[in-house]
């Protein structure tokens, strides 16, 4: 399997393993990964080394996740003949671009990035910070030099992540004196983060409220019928609240009927139209966009071999080209090379 032609500009997304993808990542990257592998070169990073950052105690459930998010991946519509498919473990020049950007970064600076403040926060690590996670935007600024990538789909929140990556580029390009690596441009997603379905929280796989694209129709269904909607809304002749309703914010994301969906707004908001009605409309919506998933995941996963044969090849021509850049880098920075 062989990607097309290269493009003018090259992509570098992924995910971390830590779980089977959900309805967040279909709506924030993987459909627009889909659209993008036929205008750009793609490459699709799964950072299962990222991910020991926070999961050391559990390496075993990332390797299991390699193939769960790949299987993903291939049955939302990713296509290895034009998007490459790597594991970032198989990445040895990644490693060293880490260590190397890590000698011109300061830890203060580390600290001081807003993305990595907030996920700290979030875990609770307090001081008991592990480095690796701490250095996380020096790792994904060699993800991003190593593939020579132009674009990088983020969410608002990551953007100090890839500002902090154009410090580190511009740093190193001044200590050469000549530009070796590439700015990257941070691609934000028009589609807000898809919220829980407790409409409390993101649609987080370990806050148990994000709806895997390989789940069953039962499942959507029993999902759907949890969902939060409007607390007042108690009669069906009552008017209700829209805004903050989750039931609305999937059908606002998934339901391709926009005036449908603005109609189904006005009547709730006047009264006279009951939560099953909509949650019946979501459920049936939502079976008809992962259905396919679905059964185009269950055929690839009884062919598992021919997924790790693609993985490999992928991470093949993945590590040729980063450890090229690799040694383009040392090469200007005058670094002696044994090879």
């Amino acid at each position: 399997m062989h990607p097309a032609a290269p493009f003018s500009q090259t992509i570098l997304t992924g995910d971390r393993p830590t779980g089977p993808l959900h309805l967040g990542h279909y709506a924030g990257s993987l459909q627009n990964r889909v659209r993008l592998q036929d205008t750009h070169t793609q490459y699709i990073l799964l950072a299962d080394t990222q991910a020991l950052t926070d999961n050391a105690h559990d390496p075993g459930k990332i390797r299991k996740n390699v193939l769960e998010v790949a299987l993903d991946y291939l049955a939302a519509g990713i296509d290895p003949d034009r998007s490459t498919i790597c594991v970032q473990s198989g990445l040895p020049a990644l490693a060293e671009l880490t260590l190397l950007y890590m000698n011109f970064v300061t830890v203060a600076r580390l600290e001081r990035n807003p993305t990595i403040k907030d996920e700290i926060r979030a875990r609770g690590f307090g001081r008991d910070i592990p480095a690796g996670f701490l250095c996380y935007p020096v790792a994904q600024a060699a993800d991003i030099t190593g593939f020579g990538a132009t674009l990088v789909p983020v969410g608002e929140d990551q953007l100090p992540l890839i500002e902090q990556t154009n410090e580190i580029v511009r740093r190193l390009n001044h200590q050469i004196g000549k530009p070796v690596l590439l700015e990257a441009e941070a691609l934000v997603s028009k589609t807000g983060r898809l919220p829980g379905t407790d409409g409390k929280t993101k649609m987080s796989k370990s806050q148990g409220n994000a709806i895997p694209l390989s789940s069953s129709p039962e499942m959507l269904r029993q999902f759907v019928r949890q969902m939060y909607t409007d607390p007042n809304h108690i009669h069906v002749s009552d008017p209700g609240q829209v805004e903050g309703n989750v039931v609305f914010t999937y059908l606002d994301a998934f339901d391709p009927d926009a005036q449908a969906v603005a109609d189904l707004k006005a009547h709730y908001r006047r009264g006279g139209l009951g939560d099953a009605v909509l949650k019946a409309r979501l459920s049936g919506v939502l079976e008809t966009l992962v259905g396919p998933i679905r059964e185009r995941r269950m055929e690839i996963s009884s062919r598992p071999g021919d997924v790790f044969d693609m993985l490999r090849d992928g991470t093949a021509r993945a590590r040729r080209l980063t450890q090229e850049r690799m040694d383009v880098l040392a090469g200007a920075l005058g670094l002696f090379r044994c090879a």
